[in-house]
């Protein structure tokens, strides 16, 4: 069964994610896997790039994107020249992109889609992105999801019709970088390292984040790095004023993410909403401890994770669990790295017999 996985998106765990997947598709016996990514696509750029056979011309700019959607109807020639050489018995959307509807305009075999987010969420401007997705869905023979909180979003909506199969899986640890793994948390034997990562928006808890500091006191016993990119906002600024807390305010590239991470002792996801997340299966895979809340599909995705430490999105559970996290490494438990290969092939068995079962293929 020959498969061709697609992720047209530029930057951020989109390509990273169909790249891995792609890697463990290509494990499994009887499976011929092929990788489209757009050719802007950041990971490209780097010295441990994927094997990508089709890399798509996109755009590099949001300006690039809008005059790229102008040229749709006269690009279907070149999708439909790569998609003969490739000739896939069925195909893989690993998480939407602007330029998607080309894609599956000119598919002639049946499609899956992982649908990482079934809604907005607070603060965020996904709204062009969840209409294209929702022409994607129509289509699909499959939908999948990463947690049961989007499959659930997804029939509440009203975005799943009758008799359409929605799969769902759970996102494995995430490896980053070249593979290489960081020294273990705590080995630099300075202050504990905690770090909070992606994008600082609402609904990522910064609120929480502020309380829980300011409940911990002048010295929490640990320092506190806070990157990422976002608007400005009053809790940027209340952390920045904040002892033992620096901030770095900006996009952090893909090259810079597994020292950011390995940099750090252990994560914290203080969120108020999640789908899944990235950084938490980064973070596993690099073998640090995650104190998160258990809102959506963060309880589903650490509740058996030995590194994790889950709390209710309130700002003394956070605090509480900040102090459960420094007494843990009093104690010397500091966790092990998950192995993400066998949980990457498992999800990739299950993604083949789904899309074994809407194409007739073996």
């Amino acid at each position: 069964m020959r498969i061709l996985t697609w992720q047209w998106g530029r930057r951020g765990a989109g390509p990273r994610f169909a790249a891995l997947l792609h890697a463990a598709l290509g494990r499994l016996p009887a499976t011929e896997s092929v990788l489209s990514l757009s050719a802007e696509a950041e990971i490209l750029g780097e010295a441990d790039a994927p094997d990508c056979a089709w890399r798509y011309p996109t755009y590099s700019s949001a300006g690039g994107a809008l005059a790229r959607l102008a040229t749709l109807p006269f690009a279907g020639r070149g999708v439909r020249a790569g998609l003969a050489r490739i000739a896939p018995d069925a195909a893989l959307c690993a998480m939407p992109a602007v330029l998607d509807r080309l894609m599956v305009a000119n598919l002639r075999v049946p499609y899956a889609i992982i649908v990482h987010d079934a809604v907005c969420h607070p603060g965020e401007s996904l709204s062009f992105r969840l209409v294209n997705q929702a022409r994607l869905l129509r289509g699909a023979g499959l939908l999948v999801t990463l947690s049961q909180a989007v499959t659930d979003e997804l029939h509440e909506s009203g975005a799943v019709r009758p008799g359409l199969r929605v799969l769902t899986l759970t996102l494995p640890p995430m490896p980053v970088g070249d593979g290489a793994m960081p020294a273990a948390p705590f080995a630099h034997g300075g202050r504990p390292r905690l770090l909070m990562f992606g994008r600082l928006l609402p609904y990522k808890g910064l609120d929480l984040l502020c309380e829980a500091m300011e409940r911990l006191g002048p010295d929490p016993g640990f320092g506190l790095h806070v990157a990422g990119n976002g608007p400005d906002s009053a809790e940027l600024s209340r952390l920045a004023a904040m002892a033992h807390v620096t901030l770095d305010r900006r996009w952090i590239p893909e090259a810079e993410l597994s020292q950011l991470i390995g940099d750090a002792d252990a994560l914290v996801l203080p969120y108020r909403q999640a789908s899944q997340s990235g950084v938490a299966a980064a973070a596993l895979a690099l073998g640090r401890q995650v104190i998160a809340t258990d809102v959506g599909g963060l309880a589903e995705q650490l509740r058996d994770a030995p590194q994790a430490i889950l709390c209710p999105p309130d700002a003394d559970a956070l605090a509480a669990a900040l102090r459960r996290w420094c007494a843990r490494r009093e104690a010397g438990e500091i966790g092990t790295a998950a192995d993400p290969v066998a949980a990457w092939t498992a999800m990739a068995a299950q993604l083949r017999a789904g899309l074994g079962a809407i194409s007739g293929a073996a």
